[in-house]
């Protein structure tokens, strides 16, 4: 095992060629697509790097997790557009949306106090992906018009399904040089990643589309040839950093509680699925405090909200490249929104000059990765009853909002599961004794083990000390879903990293549903 990078002042010291290298390509990353998420949701673009500057400068200083970077992230563009037009568009409905975000902000802090970041495993996977599946296509058809440089009055107001279908209105009305650049940028964002050559490979591609974009801008002169809503405008950051966050918006009481409890909701569950995922893949295999990474990510979100800026949360894609251009220590974090504060200070007048298009290609590839084509076919292969779940989310969430598209793959699941043979009595216990018999602990759960149940189980699985041999019995269950089985496999892979093991046994008598490893087990 490497030797664990120290944190704190004695991490900085040890690690702060490393770290402030991979804050700087984080940098180069951030800074287009937090220009980008704020347009797209209806913010001032200006107030996404600001999100991105306090979320590396303020909340990595003690976040609970120690490779992810903080900022502004896609997903959340379907829910901050939505709260915006909501609370009446424009410049009221920014101030309004910033009031739910700070009460939201409030409300993951105390998540984060009442170690509720155990409560993602109360979401089924399959409905988690078919919500962020139904996000890509949101943000796709978002960006269409933004991509063919259309006047932003044809898309005001339309819904998921109806800027779809206003594509060939859209066409009719494009904008041949704006989408061109568009058009060559989205060519490089979507076949950068099978590039070989591994320094090639380490430039950003976002990088390489500003490089590409903004030269092509000034060769074709659009600050006096295009109309204004073909570039980025973002102002001056001094002057727009106030308290911008009203709560008048409390008086549309409905409204006000639906955003309140999407924010929290969407962004806490989006956070700890990255913080779960960026411990894998960190090479020093440490563990995160999911629950003190709420509670920063939360004073984060209740400060941004309270100046203006867009929620944050740990956003995969940066702390991903985070990870995989040598970052040890929460430092990194912090340099990239450090270098973000730098630019946004001293060179704000050559953002000015990035075309939207530019920024709608990188969101359209956001778009295309959550919603690509192979996670339909994933989801297919653990099961036709994880697809079912996976589409009925999608549907609703396109033709309703986020809040009923997770709400109805939570009821799919539970009446698949009460179809499989899930007793009524296990919907929300299941049944779960541990004994301890000379170096072994032996646990055994009945009834069933699933996605509702599988909170008490967690809790009975986390209380076994550290270093022993673990064994799950699950002969006694009628059916053990696939949301439990892959959290089985995710409690496996972490006690064993502790010097134990675990062995799941008594499934011979159960069928799989598919022939996926974390499938749905079903007795015979």
């Amino acid at each position: 095992m490497k030797n664990t990078p120290k944190d704190g002042l004695a991490g900085l010291k040890e690690n702060v060629a490393s770290d402030a290298a991979s804050g700087f390509i984080v940098f180069l990353l951030a800074l287009p697509l937090s220009l980008g998420i704020a347009k797209a949701s209806d913010f001032p673009p200006i107030m996404g790097l600001l999100t991105a500057i306090v979320g590396g400068i303020v909340v990595s200083l003690f976040s609970g997790s120690r490779l992810t970077i903080k900022g502004p992230a896609a997903g959340l563009i379907v829910i901050v557009a939505g709260a915006v037009a909501e609370f009446g568009g424009g410049e009221q409905g920014w101030h309004l949306a910033l009031g739910a975000m700070v009460i939201a902000g409030l409300v993951q802090i105390l998540f984060g106090v009442f170690k509720l970041g155990k409560l993602m495993d109360f979401f089924p996977l399959s409905a988690v992906h078919g919500m962020l599946a139904a996000i890509g296509l949101i943000i796709i058809g978002k960006q269409i018009p933004v991509f063919l440089d259309v006047n932003p009055l044809l898309a005001k107001g339309k819904e998921p399904l109806e800027l779809f279908a206003s594509i060939p209105e859209f066409i009719a009305n494009w904008d041949p040089k704006a989408t061109l650049i568009g058009t060559i940028s989205l060519i490089i964002m979507m076949s950068w990643p099978y590039i070989k050559n591994p320094i090639i490979k380490k430039v950003p591609a976002p990088l390489v589309v500003l490089a590409i974009a903004i030269p092509a801008e000034l060769l074709m002169n659009f600050q006096t040839t295009e109309p204004a809503y073909a570039l980025v405008h973002i102002g001056n950051l001094v002057d727009n950093i106030k308290f911008n966050a009203s709560f008048e918006g409390f008086a549309q009481t409905g409204v006000f509680i639906k955003f309140v409890i999407m924010f929290a909701l969407v962004g806490s569950l989006e956070s700890l699925l990255t913080v779960k995922a960026m411990d894998m893949l960190d090479p020093f295999k440490r563990k995160s405090d999911a629950n003190k990474d709420l509670i920063a990510t939360g004073i984060g979100n209740t400060l941004v909200a309270f100046l203006g800026g867009l929620p944050m949360i740990s956003e995969v894609a940066r702390s991903s490249a985070n990870i995989a251009n040598g970052a040890k220590t929460r430092w990194a974090n912090f340099f990239h929104g450090f270098f973000i504060l730098i630019f946004v200070l001293l060179a704000a007048h050559l953002i000015e000059l990035i075309p939207n298009t530019a920024l709608a290609a990188m969101l359209i590839t956001v778009g295309i990765k959550l919603t690509h084509p192979k996670e339909f076919i994933h989801t297919f292969e653990k099961g036709k009853e994880q697809l079912l779940i996976f589409l009925v989310t999608i549907i609703f969430t396109l033709g309703v909002d986020l809040l009923v598209g997770i709400g109805a793959g939570i009821l799919t699941e539970i009446l698949v599961n009460l179809l499989n043979g899930k007793p009524l009595k296990a919907i929300f216990s299941a049944p779960t004794e541990v004994s301890f018999t000379d170096n072994d602990y032996l646990v055994e759960i009945s009834d069933a083990a699933v996605f509702t149940n599988y909170l008490g189980i967690k809790r009975k699985l986390e209380a076994i000390p550290s270093g022993f041999d673990v064994t799950i019995d699950l002969s006694k269950t009628n059916l053990v879903d696939h949301s439990v089985m892959e959290n089985f496999e995710h409690f496996k892979h972490d006690y064993e990293r502790g010097g134990g093991s675990v062995t799941l046994i008594g499934l011979d008598a159960h069928k799989s549903l598919s022939k996926h490893k974390s499938s749905a087990m079903k007795r015979k």
